[in-house]
């Protein structure tokens, strides 16, 4: 089911999604419930010639039942979404074998920076694009994260991934695609007069394709 959201193309799209309609239901529900309540209760209680108002301290049954039952349901999506949050966010949850890729967010643009035959990022074979987000499919992909000036919000809708870029913080993020395509890389954090075109395009290739994409760089496949 992808209404609302968009297509999914990342290993995080179906736990993400599960939770968010769960809580949509819930929340839904709720609204409901308390609407249907209140208008019942205008039309029941509303003034009327001959009714005087009188003073009521109120039920404890009605206060332990609208208490028990947004705790309970509370608690539920905080142990339904622990297991999720430690797979994305978790201190040890960036797989060992993941693709290392630099994003530095700036006004206002993304400038992605790739490493070279070496694999690692920080070495004299690093290069760096503007805007362009080139990954390979099944691959589990490390965004070394920073912004130059102030907070941006890394985004990629299709993804289900979504992290602040604050300066002087990096923070690392990561993902695994796993649909070949194009999708978009927005900031979704108001950044400036410019933020509305802060967005940069993702190109999910095959392996084959992401190699020959890397050669025409003038690079060598740097996969594990």
């Amino acid at each position: 089911m992808n209404w609302i959201m968009p297509p999914g193309a990342s290993t995080f799209v179906s736990p993400i999604d599960s939770l968010y309609y769960m809580i949509l239901v819930i929340t839904g529900i709720a609204f409901v419930v308390t609407e249907v309540a209140l208008v019942v209760f205008l039309i029941k209680y509303r003034a009327k010639p001959g009714r005087r108002a009188h003073y009521t301290h109120g039920s404890v049954k009605a206060e332990v039942i609208w208490t028990a039952v947004p705790t309970i349901a509370v608690v539920l999506i905080g142990v339904l979404s622990g297991g999720v949050w430690n797979n994305i966010r978790g201190r040890d949850s960036v797989p060992e074998n993941a693709y290392p890729i630099g994003v530095h967010g700036q006004q206002f643009e993304w400038m992605i920076t790739y490493p070279g035959g070496d694999g690692a990022l920080g070495t004299d074979d690093d290069f760096e694009l503007r805007n362009q987000l080139h990954i390979p499919v099944d691959t589990p992909i490390a965004v070394h994260l920073t912004a130059e000036e102030v907070i941006h919000s890394f985004f990629i809708p299709s993804f289900r991934v979504k992290l602040d870029a604050m300066p002087g913080m990096p923070q690392v993020l990561w993902f695994q695609a796993t649909e070949t395509g194009s999708y978009e890389l927005a900031c979704a954090e108001l950044c400036g007069i410019g933020h509305y075109r802060m967005r940069a395009s993702v190109t999910v290739h095959t392996a084959e394709e992401y190699q020959q994409w890397m050669h025409e760089q003038g690079q060598p496949v740097a996969l594990k």
